[in-house]
Parts: C-alpha cells; sequence; structure tokens
C-alpha cells in the first residue's frame, strides 16, 4: 500500500441508506478493494469519505461497487452544500408516502366497526371485499414498495442484510399469504368473526408508515444542516476589484493573492485580507461568534465573508478559493462530521449482527405461536413474526452518534469553534490538566505601555511625545508600542533627526533640537547617565515582569515608560470556568519567570513553567501522560507546534501560525478565551446527548421486542414504533442547537 502521503480522498453522495446496517455494508465491500485504504460512512450525513491510491483504483470504480450494492451515487464536490442533497430525498419520499396513503386510508375506513369507538362509522361493505383489497394492495406493495425489494435484492445478492430486508420480508409475508387464502377459500376460515383473516391491510400500512418515517426523517436531517448551509451561503460570488483601469466586478473564483478589493458599507468580504486603506466596523459573528462588530483599520486582517459596517474598506487579498479561512473552515467542521467517533463503533459492531439475528428471531417466533402458543393459527403466528421483524431495527442506534456529532459541530462552528475530527469532539471533555501558551494565547502577544514615570520637570505627556519622536523610525515592537500609545492618547509625535539604533541597547535621535537617548538602564549608565530618583518606581514594575525604557533628555534623565504583553480580558474568567468544570489549569511559556509569574498571579495562581523551550513543552506532556493525565494544550505559535500534536488534544487559538493550526485538534477562530470553556461544554453536552441516544435506543428495542415477542404489537404499531424511535433521537440531537 502507499503511504498516506500519497493517497487520494474522494467524497461521495450516497442514497437509499435506511439504517446503520447499510452504512457497514458500504465499508466493508468498499474497504476490501484493492487500493483502497480506508472508507467511512456517515449515515446523518448521507456521505461516504474514500482514502485511496489513486495509481491502483479509480473513483468510477468505488462508485460503481457502491452502485453494485443497490445504493444511489455520485461524486460530491468538497464543497458541496449539505442542505441541496437532502432536498430530493425529503420530495421523493413525501411523493411516495402521499401516493401511497391513498391505497392505505379505506384500510383505515374498514378496520373502523372493528374497534369500539368507532363500531357505529358505515362502513361500504366494497371495502370488506378481498378482491378489493388485492386492487389496492397491489400498487403499493410492489410499486411504492419496489425501492425496498431492488435494495433488498441487492443486499441479498452481496451476501449482507439491512432494514430493506426486514420490510419486505414482513411485507411480502403478509401479502401472499393473504393471496394465497384468496385463492384457497377454504383455508381462510381462520378468521374469528371480528376481523377478516387477511393481511393485506398489514402490508400497504407498513409500507405507506416506512415512507411516512423517511420524509420525517429527511426533513429532520435536512435542519442539523442549517448551520452549515449559513456557512455556505456567506461565501460572496463577485468582488469589486481595482485595476490601473478603474474598478470593475468580478466573480470571487477568479481572484489571485495580492489583488486590491473595495467593499462598501453592507457588502460582505469576499476574502480574506489586509485592510490597505479605510475605516470601518465589521460584523465576524458568523465566523468567530464574536457578537460585537470589530473596528478595522489600515494593516488589521480581514476574514472572508464578515459583513462590512458603514465605512469603505480597500482590502488586499491574502488567501483565496479554498484557503479562505470560510472555506477552510467548512472543509474542517464537514471532515469532523464525516469522521467516525470512537464511541460510534459499539453501534458499528451491532448493526452488522442485528438483522440476521431479527430474522431469526422472527422464524422462532412464528414457530412458536405457530406451535405451542395458538396452535394451527398461521395468520396469528405471521403477524407477531412480522411485527418482530420490524420492530427490531436497529435504526436509532445508526443515527445516535452521527446526528449529534452533526449537529454539535455546526453548533461549534457558529461559536467559532472547529473541532477537526469527530474523536476531538468526543475526548475535549475529559480533559484532565490543560496546558496554555502565555504570549498569544492569554495575552494579546504584542507589548503595551502601561505606565509612564516623568521625572521632575517632565509630565506624562510630554515625556511620552519626546520618546516617541525618537522611536518613530524603529521597527522595533517596543518603538511601535510607544507611538501607538502616544496617538492614542492623542499626544503629538514630534519629526526627528540624527536617528540610530544600537541593537540590544536602544535609540537616540534630535527631537526638536534636543537630544533624546532611550534603551536599557545599562546603556544609559554607560553614557553617565544615572536614575537614582525614579529608580525607586522601577524596582515594583521589574518585579511584575514588564520591560522598562529608560529616557534621557540633553543628558538628564527624564524618566521611565514601563512595557508589557497585557493579558486579555476574558483570560481570567475563561480559566475560572475551567477550573469549576473540573479542569487543572497550568501556564507553560517560554518567557522569563518574573513575567510567567506576573500573568500567573493575575489568572488566579495558576500554576506556571517558564523559560520552557518547545522539546521542554513536550516533554513536559509526556511526562503528564506516563502519569495516566489526558492533557489538553492551547497555543498559537510555531513552537507550540511539536506539543499541539503531542497532547491528547491539541487547540490552536485566532490567527496563530498556520503549522500550529495544522498540528492541533481544534481550531478556536477567535481569540477569546471564553471560546476554549465553549468548546469544552458542547463536548460535555455532546457525549452526554450520544449516551442519551444509546440509552433511548436500547430502552425502545428493549421494551418492544418483548411486547412484539408476546403478540402485543400488531406489524403497523410496530412499524410506527420503529419510525418514532428514529425520529426521537434526531429531534434529541436537535437539542444541541441550543449549547
Amino acid at each position: 500500500m502507499s503511504g498516506q502521503a500519497d493517497l487520494g480522498r474522494i467524497t461521495l453522495h450516497i442514497t437509499g441508506m435506511t439504517c446503520a446496517a447499510c452504512a457497514a455494508r458500504i465499508e466493508k465491500a468498499v474497504g476490501k478493494m484493492d487500493g483502497v485504504a480506508q472508507a467511512s460512512v456517515n449515515i446523518a450525513l448521507e456521505r461516504a469519505v474514500v482514502l485511496l491510491d489513486p495509481k491502483r483504483v479509480r473513483t468510477e470504480e468505488v462508485e460503481a461497487r457502491i452502485a453494485q450494492l443497490g445504493y444511489g451515487v455520485r461524486p460530491m464536490h468538497p464543497d458541496g452544500n449539505l442542505n441541496g442533497n437532502s432536498g430530493e430525498e425529503i420530495r421523493r419520499s413525501r411523493a411516495l408516502f402521499l401516493l401511497s396513503l391513498v391505497f392505505t386510508l379505506p384500510f383505515f375506513w374498514a378496520m373502523a366497526p372493528h374497534h369500539a369507538v368507532s363500531s357505529s362509522f358505515w362502513m361500504p361493505e366494497l371495502l370488506a371485499n378481498p378482491w378489493f383489497q388485492l386492487a389496492l394492495a397491489v400498487p403499493v406493495q410492489f410499486g411504492f414498495g419496489l425501492p425496498f425489494y431492488i435494495r433488498a435484492y441487492e443486499a441479498l445478492k452481496n451476501g449482507s442484510a439491512n432494514m430493506d430486508v426486514l420490510i419486505v420480508l414482513g411485507t411480502s409475508t403478509a401479502f401472499l399469504y393473504s393471496h394465497y387464502l384468496l385463492f384457497h377459500p377454504g383455508q381462510a376460515m381462520a378468521g374469528d368473526g371480528h376481523h377478516s383473516p387477511y393481511y393485506f391491510d398489514t402490508s400497504t400500512m407498513i409500507i405507506t408508515i416506512v415512507w411516512l418515517g423517511r420524509w420525517i426523517e429527511a426533513s429532520a436531517r435536512k435542519r442539523t444542516a442549517d448551520s452549515l448551509s449559513q456557512l455556505h451561503a456567506i461565501q460572496a460570488e463577485t468582488a469589486s476589484l481595482l485595476t490601473p483601469e478603474g474598478e470593475r466586478r468580478v466573480p470571487v473564483s477568479t481572484l489571485k493573492g495580492g489583488e486590491l478589493l473595495r467593499v462598501r458599507p453592507g457588502e460582505r468580504v469576499p476574502l480574506d485580507g489586509i485592510v490597505a486603506q479605510g475605516t470601518s466596523a465589521v460584523d465576524e459573528s458568523l465566523i468567530t461568534g464574536e457578537s460585537m462588530p470589530v473596528e478595522k483599520r489600515k494593516g488589521d486582517r480581514v476574514i472572508g465573508g464578515a459583513l462590512n459596517g458603514s465605512g469603505v474598506l480597500d482590502i488586499r487579498v491574502l488567501r483565496t478559493g479554498s484557503q479562505s479561512t470560510v472555506a477552510r473552515m467548512i472543509r474542517m467542521v464537514e471532515e469532523a462530521q464525516n469522521a467516525k467517533a470512537p464511541i460510534q463503533r459499539v453501534a458499528d459492531k451491532i448493526a452488522a449482527v442485528f438483522v440476521p439475528v431479527i430474522a431469526a428471531a422472527a422464524v422462532c417466533t412464528f414457530l412458536y405461536w405457530y406451535g405451542l402458543g395458538e396452535p394451527g393459527d398461521a395468520g396469528g403466528a405471521l403477524e407477531k413474526a412480522i411485527a418482530v421483524l420490524l420492530i427490531a431495527c436497529p435504526c436509532a442506534l445508526g443515527l445516535a452518534t452521527p446526528v449529534s456529532i452533526l449537529v454539535a459541530s455546526g453548533r461549534a462552528a457558529q461559536k467559532g469553534i472547529v473541532y477537526k475530527e469527530g474523536a476531538a469532539l468526543e475526548r475535549l471533555h475529559q480533559t484532565d490538566v490543560l496546558l496554555f501558551d502565555k504570549t498569544g494565547t492569554v495575552t494579546f502577544g504584542t507589548p503595551k505601555v502601561t505606565d509612564v514615570i516623568a521625572a521632575e520637570g517632565e509630565t506624562q505627556a510630554t515625556l511620552l511625545s519626546k520618546l516617541a519622536g525618537a522611536e518613530q523610525l524603529s521597527e522595533h515592537p517596543l518603538s511601535r508600542a510607544v507611538v501607538g500609545e502616544a496617538e492614542k492618547r492623542g499626544v503629538r509625535v514630534p519629526g526627528c533627526g540624527g536617528f540610530a539604533a544600537v541593537p540590544g541597547c536602544g535609540v537616540q535621535a534630535e527631537v526638536h533640537g534636543r537630544r533624546i537617548v532611550a534603551g536599557t538602564r545599562r546603556w544609559l549608565e554607560e553614557q553617565g547617565i544615572l536614575f537614582a530618583e525614579t529608580e525607586k518606581h522601577a524596582g515594583p514594575l521589574r518585579s511584575q515582569g514588564k520591560q522598562l525604557i529608560y529616557v534621557a533628555v540633553d543628558g538628564r534623565p527624564a524618566g521611565i515608560v514601563a512595557l508589557a504583553d497585557t493579558l486579555r480580558p476574558t483570560a481570567a474568567s475563561a480559566l475560572r470556568q475551567l477550573q469549576k468544570q473540573g479542569v487543572d489549569i497550568r501556564m507553560v511559556t517560554g518567557d522569563h519567570a518574573a513575567a510567567a509569574k506576573a500573568i500567573a498571579v493575575r489568572l488566579g495562581n495558576v500554576r506556571y513553567y517558564a523559560d520552557m523551550l518547545p522539546e521542554q513543552k513536550l516533554g513536559l506532556i509526556r511526562r503528564l501522560q506516563s502519569q495516566g493525565k489526558r492533557v489538553t494544550m492551547v497555543g498559537d505559535g510555531i513552537n507550540d507546534a511539536p506539543a499541539l500534536a503531542a497532547a491528547d488534544i491539541g487547540v490552536a487559538v485566532g490567527n496563530g501560525a498556520d503549522v500550529a493550526k495544522a498540528a492541533a485538534d481544534v481550531h478556536l477562530l477567535k481569540s477569546d478565551l471564553n471560546a476554549i470553556a465553549d468548546a469544552v461544554r458542547i463536548s460535555r453536552k455532546t457525549m452526554t446527548n450520544i449516551y442519551q441516544n444509546m440509552v433511548l435506543s436500547f430502552c425502545y428495542n428493549a421494551l418492544a421486542i418483548p411486547a412484539a415477542l408476546s403478540g402485543h404489537l400488531s406489524p403497523w404499531m410496530a412499524c410506527t414504533a420503529m419510525a418514532l424511535s428514529s425520529l426521537t433521537v434526531i429531534l434529541n440531537a436537535l437539542r444541541l442547537k441550543r449549547v
């Protein structure tokens, strides 16, 4: 087999699957093909993802194999819209149900006199005529029921069984037995005088109810895709391209990186980019879950799909097509929905053997009732066997996991949380220790001015003005922070001359004819400038892990400016939420101990590890794992990538490095750390929901199968209960949309 890197990936839309056994059957058949490394089928999405060696097997061969099994199949574009696929199934199942219902209603009318509540209803004699009943049953059994026969035949031909086999067995037995009695009148005296000995009504009602269940199920399944459809909808189709010849409207698919776009108020940003000109408030809520509009100005990054506010923005394209944030987000969400969570394997194993077991149970039921329970009553025994066939299919069990993951991952995407696979959604809530990086994760990752200590003869404003004037030509992050703070405070930044930067020391320049020297205390003292008066303020600032810029004007001390990487506003509250959920919170950083301690204190005295190199972070994770701890790592930088990959769950935050996003299992599109707590909460709620679905499925079978075996459940009731069990699971999963 070729290496994993050489494998291709195809996505197929599959129609006609009716239960978990169908999905297992397709996986088994395709997985055995030469050149196929893995096949994963999601019944909730009606989708198959196949990893294959394109040199050994072609897509057309995989499609042909699935078609041989009796299912509809067609290639699916990676960005295919799930709602579009389900609409056809809804229309088809609705039409077949309504047509079947027309032929079934007379049977309901014919049943009315046999029940105490409706015994006084008038019934035309024609409805009790067995030949008329045969005429009604034939179109339903062999017309509207034909899809069941085709799929059942294909299943049996390939050595497996599914729900269609059970439906065909049950309805055909009822129909053919009634047909036999009709042509052998002497055998029809088994009726007890209260009802007809024919079971044409049973076969038609079963087929009608199954189509009703399929219609309801397809409609409910369509609702689960709404959140993902919203993401598809925010992708712009055209954009205003700025060229030397002027502005023109072009398809987004033709745009290239580096091109300049104009986005007017009320328009959606076509692609990810950098603001080249303009200022506006941008609504990114559909992508990041951020409820408030974000102010964007020159140099800021914008996400494709965001809604522009009141200003005009000129944007330089960064990512196009499938590399845009929305396209990658959709792809990751769909991959998470396609991938099987480990818990789903339980249902798959049960489904693989369930149908043959139930068929055997139905045969045993018939033999018992015909031989011992009600000796000689073939009709009654047959009715009970049919009920067993219909009641026991594991449809609800097969839907228990994929539908919950489908809804939860869509809801998470609305909150700006992307799980790369179902396993991440399952495991995240099991976290014992959560390690988080400091710089860029709980802090903004860029220095900001926190304190301005002016010496005698200076004010904060004049000190900041002179320092900003001297620093304005430097590209150092501290210099940029000083100039930005001056502009933020409305302090004038004067021009400078004679600028010179001394690496590792500081800068010097002429500002309004005065010589400004700014940098480290040691460098200034080497020039004979002593800071005895201001040093009493420097000690506390230094102990807080802040970086200090000493400023001198014309050779005399003018003051100190302190800078620090400031804490994100939501960091402390988010970590408190996680601690309440029983997670052990620890900070790990490559920064020095003083800076780490200062942040750890502000976060509530969390445990921290300072001066950690990437390999040391990796070693820490492995030590914790060797102690039996399940570790989640949260980070954003290139240096975090090894730790993110090694952790049980890696979480990449915001607009971090691409390598960090690639190594992580969960990607938070926003840097608000509340999203981590949300991600853990969604994981926990999802697993609770899956367990609820499984319990509902098992309890349903545990109650219904004995009722059918003991003869307390007629076939049409069994069929209705089967459909309702699947619907119950889907509706329970839809509750996750409110998490």
